[in-house]
């Protein structure tokens, strides 16, 4: 699984990728995790507002960073 954050490296960036690494290694997941800076590349991706999370190249949620339990349910 690839589990994507998307955003310039922000407080906010830096916390979603926390959460997200957490909520991958409660579940017990193979993950690689790769953040994404480029403003261009984010836009690719449509996300207007970060921090945004994608997996496997989907966007789960944008503009805000969602607790380690509501990201579990996106990775599950």
């Amino acid at each position: 699984m690839r589990i994507q954050i998307l955003g310039t490296g922000c407080p906010k960036c830096k916390k979603l990728a926390e959460n997200a690494e957490a909520a991958a290694k409660e579940l017990g997941i193979e993950y690689t995790l790769e953040k994404v800076t480029q403003i261009s590349e984010i836009m690719k991706m449509g996300v207007m507002m970060t921090p945004a999370l994608a997996v496997d190249g989907v966007v789960k949620v944008s503009g805000k960073v969602p607790s380690v339990a509501e990201i579990k349910t996106m990775l599950a």
